[in-house]
């Protein structure tokens, strides 16, 4: 079928907002639409070139960040710590897989978040929910639910701002590869599991030491740099469609909002309006997998999602919950692995596992996403197919968000520092032991 980057408007497009003013929307796409592109399409080409390693076991794909991002408190310090712990996390995974980690930030451009219904009530007060800073604000109130066109035009600000700073990070010596084990080696002294991963971080010291004597110091570009790239859920259609853009060298349409985009599990319908928009732009995209999918659903997915079965292209984001992997996950694997699309199948172990504490808080164990890895990896093994990676939302903030981990958050904890504005995160100290954790299992 013909594609345009317009021609999921022929399609049912499942958690839009309503907008109240079409003439404010089609202004703010218009001007979206002549802004440069935030990303490149030769840089979307590369990543999927870097997750076809990844599909074929030669790489292992870490992608992270905020459940949602915020315009409020948006500062350097902010990007930095969360892009800290995502390099910490890097570090520990590349040693133990034995295989470059291809980082992947949630970050410049995730701003718009899926709601399980339409609208919330208070005390008898019915409003929009919250979708999200690209559309509307938190606040209980009918101005800040109202959806905003001009908050897309905010979105892409604050994305070019964030992109800035995380290049510059990133060649500038932030991401040397001693900063980060230095980073990882204080984690090690200070966490009360300590001791328990202390021998791992002894034997990175020990490589980084021979590879000094080796003469591969500092001034080389693979130990001083990193590449990163950005990613987030392509859930504004409009917004998406107003940053695609034709390449020059191949003629291809990229949206060129991000990297990498994926489709989250409630819009996923394949005679829907997402799949349509994503099967025609030429970035590596990424679909979620919950555990109500069948395998006629997931080929089908695949199907349309890569129909030239090209490595690098699809990657398959499973969220099972921690008891349902087992079970749901393995059949999955198999009708992909028959049906011969080269996906890379990645763990999303949050959404899942997420529960409403006696507080009142939405939470989740750290020993449960720990343990729906460890099956997402079991599952593998049985099915003789490969686990490319890890899907988590995290913040470099000391948030009490999720329970557990060594540094111990109780269910009593959650109230003293819950800033999230919609999932619960794992803070920096949880999201460095979970790559530690990890590095146990492979």
């Amino acid at each position: 079928m013909h594609w345009t980057p317009d021609s999921w408007r022929a399609f049912e497009a499942r958690q839009q907002p309503l907008w109240p003013e079409a003439d404010a929307l089609e202004r703010v796409e218009k001007t979206l639409s002549t802004l440069p592109p935030l990303v490149f399409a030769g840089e979307a080409r590369n990543l999927r070139e870097r997750l076809a390693q990844v599909s074929r076991g030669e790489a292992f794909l870490l992608q992270a960040g905020d459940c949602a991002e915020s315009f409020d408190g948006f500062n350097a310090d902010q990007i930095r710590d969360k892009l800290r712990v995502i390099l910490q996390m890097a570090v520990v995974l590349t040693y133990s897989s034995g295989v470059p980690a291809v980082k992947v930030g949630r970050i410049a451009g995730q701003f718009a978040k899926p709601r399980s219904r339409p609208t919330e009530t208070i005390d008898g007060t019915e409003l929009p929910s919250f979708l999200g800073h690209m559309v509307n604000d938190l606040p209980f109130s009918d101005t800040d639910r109202r959806p905003n066109p001009d908050r897309l035009l905010q979105a892409y600000n604050q994305s070019a701002s964030t992109l800035n700073l995380l290049r510059a990070f990133t060649k500038g010596g932030f991401a040397d590869l001693h900063r980060v084990h230095a980073w990882n080696a204080e984690f090690v002294a200070s966490s009360p599991a300590g001791k328990r991963y202390e021998n791992l971080a002894e034997e990175i010291d020990r490589a980084l030491r021979f590879m000094e004597a080796a003469g591969i110091s500092s001034n080389h570009p693979e130990i001083h740099e990193a590449d990163f790239y950005t990613s987030h859920e392509a859930l504004i259609l409009q917004y998406e469609e107003a940053l695609t853009r034709k390449d020059s060298l191949t003629g291809d349409w990229y949206d060129c909002s991000a990297h990498m985009i994926w489709i989250g599990e409630r819009t996923r319908q394949l005679d829907g309006a997402h799949v349509e928009f994503f099967r025609g732009v030429n970035n590596p995209v990424g679909c979620k997998i919950g555990p109500s999918t069948t395998p006629e659903q997931i080929v089908g997915l695949c199907d349309a999602l890569d129909p030239e079965r090209s490595p690098g292209r699809l990657t398959l984001i499973s969220r099972m919950g921690h008891d349902n992997v087992a079970e749901a996950l393995p059949r999955l694997l198999e009708a992909v692995r028959d049906s011969g699309h080269p996906v890379v199948w990645a763990c999303d172990p949050m959404h899942g596992n997420t529960f409403t504490a006696d507080s009142g808080h939405k939470t989740r164990n750290f020993e449960h996403v720990v343990a729906e890895v460890a099956g997402f990896f079991i599952a593998h093994r049985q099915v003789g197919t490969h686990p490319g990676g890890l899907h988590v939302e995290l913040t470099g903030d000391d948030v009490t968000e999720c329970i557990g981990g060594s540094a111990v958050v109780e269910t009593t904890d959650l109230g003293r520092r819950y800033e999230t504005m919609c999932d619960p995160r794992l803070n920096a100290s949880q999201g460095i032991e979970l790559a530690f954790r990890v590095a146990e299992l492979l």
